[in-house]
């Protein structure tokens, strides 16, 4: 897809059906519940969602166009999968880009943005202690997102979101363990770091965050997966 059909489609409205097929398929990968390579047959995703071929086509272009999704021709479309090499300049935009977020923040945050991370932080403190690993999953990669917001720059959020996505598929594929995800403590680090006004150590702390995720991959290693799509992307509770 080029670059102005992919804007173009961005800017399209989107049908609360197709957006609800993006929402689900999107929330499945940050989880890691789908796999890289993992395709996504369009006869079960009509049938999962109760909707017609072009609404789920629709959908799909939209996670194309985010990178969500690769669509082959002739072939369809499956959960994309970055290689060793993507997976190492993905790592390398996150160091640079999150240390000029956390960097701009110290040097003024407003408490309104502050009580929202500190509230992102209390929803993965219970997440954690309901042992809860899909949520805290997807709360550790969306905390990488809030803190693009405070900015107030959609285009920062839009670019952060695309990349903590590209990471959840990374380490679906090259996660060396269960363990390969964000610390417990360090989110909060970050925050205190920012807080504080120390430009210096928000940049040291989120660089050893972001390391440490990077250190526990296994480059060598891949997966794949038959998953039932319709269990996996159905309504939760």
């Amino acid at each position: 897809m080029t670059r102005d059909a992919s804007q173009k489609l961005e800017t399209m409205h989107t049908d609360p059906d197709e957006q609800m097929i993006v929402d689900r398929i999107y929330s499945a990968v940050m989880e890691q519940k789908l796999a890289p390579r993992t395709k996504l047959s369009e006869a079960a995703l009509c049938e999962t969602f109760g909707v017609g071929r072009m609404r789920v086509r629709r959908a799909l272009l939209l996670l194309g166009s985010q990178g969500i999704v690769d669509l082959q021709s002739n072939r369809g479309a499956y959960v994309a999968c970055p290689g060793a090499d993507e997976a190492r300049e993905v790592f390398a935009a996150r160091l640079m880009i999150e240390t000029g977020i956390v960097r701009e923040l110290a040097r003024g945050i407003g408490d309104e943005a502050v009580d929202v991370l500190r509230l992102h932080l209390d929803k993965e403190n219970a997440a954690r202690q309901q042992d809860d690993r899909t949520e805290l999953i997807r709360l550790s990669g969306a905390f990488h997102v809030e803190l693009a917001k405070c900015h107030k720059n959609a285009v920062l959020t839009r670019v952060i979101r695309e990349l903590v996505t590209r990471t959840s598929l990374i380490v679906a594929l090259f996660g060396a363990s269960r363990s390969t995800t964000c610390p417990d403590d360090e989110h909060e680090l970050i925050i205190d770091a920012i807080v504080s006004g120390d430009a210096r150590a928000a940049e040291d702390t989120i660089r050893h965050h972001i390391l440490h995720v990077q250190n526990g991959l296994d480059l060598e290693r891949t997966q794949r997966t038959e998953p039932d799509l319709a269990k996996i992307l159905s309504s939760r509770d």
